[in-house]
């Protein structure tokens, strides 16, 4: 059985390249177009894997070649894919991504296949997750079945990591049943009740501290260049930066953190001490473009962390 079992969306990223984002009406005229295997939950088997991690991924795929293609590369790189199902007459899931030659990027998604996964579904995966220590889970997927996947994880002695993206209220019962939440900076201000914007680490913290008061024990909003701020269960949240480097694409940089978060946290690192290993895994993502294309071998992320 895997120690880590990553519940969520698989989807086939078109990526669209140009020297800026455009503006409401305008059509740009971009330099370099490619397709690859992406959604939340996909990004985070495949980097956890390419991390070394014993992972194992949960999902649903379309009966098409963009199905085809995202169960072979999980596969390819070491998840087990066992648990994600094909379903017939259905498509798979899309992400739509424009990145801007700064790495920043804009992304629409059509579910395809991961609105078709089910509360009824996790149940009858329950077993999958026998053994595992760490559960990642995200909000590409409708919204009662990650609930449901939270209590499965939680019933099964996991720790149950959320990503809250798409950012999005959370009913009680999903807050109940975390164990850490890892919004970025957006999310955690969406999540909050207030207006999305960069947040430096001081003003992070008093959102990290009120999202704590809604049921997770522990916050780790992730801020970009600026590396992560971490607010655990009754000690001071404590600011961790990340290793300087010159971003390409920030496409996948948050799926990354949580991969490497969740490996570490299943091989039995602290909290802190984890939350470094997943700083230096995103910044070395960044450095490449695409979603898994970018995700670093554990040799990379063990090389920078030695080297800062």
């Amino acid at each position: 059985m895997a120690q880590l079992v990553v519940i969520g969306s698989l989807n086939m990223d078109l990526v669209a390249c140009a020297p800026r984002l455009p503006v409401t009406g305008e059509t740009l005229v971009g330099h370099t177009y490619f397709d690859e295997p992406g959604g939340k939950g996909a990004n985070q088997a495949y980097a956890a894997a390419r991390l070394e991690g014993s992972v194992a991924m949960l999902g649903r795929v379309g009966d098409d070649e963009f199905g085809r293609r995202m169960r072979d590369n999980l596969r390819q790189a070491g998840c087990s894919v066992t648990g994600i199902l094909t379903l017939p007459g259905c498509v798979s899931g899309i992400a739509v991504i424009f990145v801007a030659d700064t790495g920043e990027n804009t992304i629409i998604i059509v579910p395809g296949a991961n609105d078709r996964f089910t509360e009824a579904d996790v149940m009858v995966q329950a077993g999958e997750l026998a053994g595992a220590r760490v559960v990642l889970l995200q909000l590409e997927n409708p919204l009662p079945t990650v609930v449901a996947a939270a209590r499965a994880a939680r019933a099964a002695g996991a720790r149950v990591i959320l990503d809250p993206a798409p950012a999005q209220p959370l009913p009680r019962e999903l807050w109940a049943a975390l164990d850490i939440v890892t919004p970025n900076e957006t999310e955690a201000a969406i999540l909050a009740g207030l207006p999305p914007g960069r947040l430096t680490p001081a003003e992070a913290a008093p959102l990290a501290r009120q999202l704590q008061q809604r049921g997770a024990r522990h916050v780790i909003v992730k801020l970009g260049d600026q590396g992560c701020l971490l607010a655990e269960a009754g000690a001071a949240p404590q600011h961790l930066p990340a290793p300087r480097v010159a971003a390409v694409d920030s496409t996948a940089a948050g799926d990354i953190f949580n991969a490497a978060l969740g490996v570490a946290l299943a091989e039995g690192q602290e909290l802190a001490a984890a939350c470094g290993f997943a700083n230096a895994a995103a910044a070395l993502s960044v450095t490449r473009r695409g979603a898994q294309a970018c995700a670093p071998t554990r040799a990379e992320v063990a090389q920078m962390l030695n080297t800062r």
